[in-house]
C-alpha cells in the first residue's frame, strides 16, 4: 500500500518509520494501562534511534569514498558510546562507565581485530562497519545485563555481604557467586540466539547477503560465523566487566559502597 503512495525511497522510508514508531508507542500506551510507565524512555529512544541511524547512514556514505583505515575511528566512537549507554545499568557503582568502556573495547575490539586479521571479516568499510557494529552492540547489551544483574544481586544480599566483610572475608569473595550468576544471566540471549538460528529467526545479515546475490549456503554459514563472534565478544565482555566492577563496589577500606538509590 505504501509503495503506491510514496514514489521515492526516502519518502517511503520515512512513512515506514512513522508507522513503526506509532506501533511501538501504541504498545507503550498499552503498558501504561498496567501502570508500567515507559512513555518518556520509549519516545526518547525512538527519536534518538532514527536520528542516529540516519546520521550513521550519512557518515557511511562519506566513508565509502575514504581509505579503509578510517573505519577504525567510527568503531572506536561506537565503543565509547556503547560504554556510556551500558554504564547506566550500574547505577551508584563508581567507575561503571570506565569499566563498561574498557570491557566492551576489549571484548568487541579484540574479536573484531582478530577476525579481521584472519580474513573472516572483510576490511571493506561496507563489511567491517556493519559486522563490527553488531559485535559492539551485542557486547554493550551483554555488559548492561551483567552490570544490572550484579547490582541487583548485591543490593538483595547487602546484609550477607557486610556480615561476611565484618568476619574478615575478602571483598571479592563475598560477591564472587553474584558475579558468576551475572555472567550466566547476561549470556543467555547470545546463547539462545545460536540455539534458535535458522529455526526461530533468520537474521538480517543473511537476508541482505541473499538479496545481494550471495550463495544461500555461504550466506547461512557466514551468518553463523557472525553469531558465534557475537557470543565470543559478549562472553569476554561479561567476564571482564564483572571482574572489574566488583572491585568498584567496595571502598579502599573494604566497605560496601553500592547502596540502593531508593
Amino acid at each position: 500500500m505504501l509503495k503506491s503512495l510514496f514514489h521515492t525511497q526516502l519518502t517511503l522510508g520515512l512513512a515506514q518509520a512513522a508507522i513503526a514508531s506509532v506501533l511501538a508507542l501504541a504498545v507503550v500506551l498499552l503498558a501504561r494501562r498496567r501502570n508500567i510507565h515507559l512513555e518518556s524512555d520509549a519516545a526518547i529512544a525512538l527519536l534518538r534511534g532514527i536520528v542516529q541511524i540516519v546520521a550513521v547512514g550519512s557518515i557511511l556514505a562519506l566513508l565509502l569514498k575514504s581509505p579503509r583505515w578510517t573505519s577504525v575511528f567510527l568503531l572506536t566512537g561506537m565503543i565509547i558510546a556503547a560504554g556510556s549507554i551500558s554504564a547506566k545499568r550500574a547505577k551508584n557503582i563508581p567507575g561503571a562507565r570506565k569499566v563498561s568502556t574498557y570491557s566492551i573495547a576489549a571484548g568487541a575490539g579484540l574479536v573484531t581485530a582478530v577476525m579481521t586479521w584472519a580474513g573472516v571479516i572483510d576490511t571493506a568499510i561496507t563489511s567491517l562497519i556493519p559486522v563490527g557494529s553488531m559485535i559492539i552492540a551485542n557486547a554493550m547489551n551483554t555488559n548492561g545485563l551483567a552490570l544490572n544483574r550484579f547490582r541487583s544481586e548485591v543490593l538483595a544480599h547487602a546484609g550477607e555481604i557486610e556480615t561476611a566483610l565484618a568476619l574478615g572475608a575478602a571483598p571479592e569473595h563475598t560477591v564472587a557467586s553474584y558475579a558468576e550468576s551475572s555472567i550466566h544471566a547476561s549470556l543467555i540471549p547470545a546463547i539462545d540466539n545460536l540455539r534458535s538460528l535458522g529455526i526461530v529467526w533468520i537474521p538480517g545479515l543473511m537476508t541482505g547477503m541473499l538479496l545481494s546475490g550471495a550463495d544461500p549456503l555461504y550466506a547461512a554459514i557466514y551468518q553463523f560465523v557472525v553469531i558465534a563472534m557475537i557470543l565470543a565478544s559478549s562472553g569476554l565482555t561479561s567476564l571482564l566487566s564483572t571482574m572489574m566492577i566488583r572491585n568498584h563496589a567496595f571502598s579502599a577500606a573494604e566497605q560496601l559502597v553500592l547502596k540502593s538509590s531508593g
